[in-house]
């Protein structure tokens, strides 16, 4: 099974900018599709965005789309969450999850998951 290890959480003002890396290590990352999902305290988990094995497909949660974006490197065995004009409400524990088929909004149907980064928008 894949191992993932996220990073670039941290503290931002409202209107800046993050650039979240997930690395993966185990079973080839290429074969897997890639989520990210969040979880503020006292909400349950929700899904941000996803990302084909390819690259060639992705989603994205309405309440980010046009200001996140998701990609990949497979040759780095990567995949980044790219978080623009952030607001208060983008408060959460991110997690990025892995999936050996295609990618799915539920977090149920992920097979591997991170331990999560922080990031906090000051308004």
């Amino acid at each position: 099974q894949v191992q993932l290890v996220e990073s670039g959480g941290g503290l931002v003002q409202a209107g800046g900018s993050l650039r979240l890396s997930c690395a993966a290590s185990g079973r080839t990352f290429s074969r897997y599709a890639m989520g990210w999902f969040r979880q503020a305290p006292g909400k349950e988990r929700e899904f941000v965005a996803a990302i084909s094995w390819t690259g060639r497909g992705t989603g994205y949660a309405d309440s980010v789309k046009g200001r996140f974006t998701i990609s990949r490197d497979n040759g780095k065995n990567t995949v980044y969450l790219q978080m623009n004009s952030l607001k208060p409400e983008d408060t959460a524990v991110y997690y990025c999850a892995a999936r050996e088929t295609g990618w799915t909004r539920y977090s149920y149907e992920y097979d591997a998951w991170g331990q999560g980064t922080q990031v906090t928008v000051s308004s």
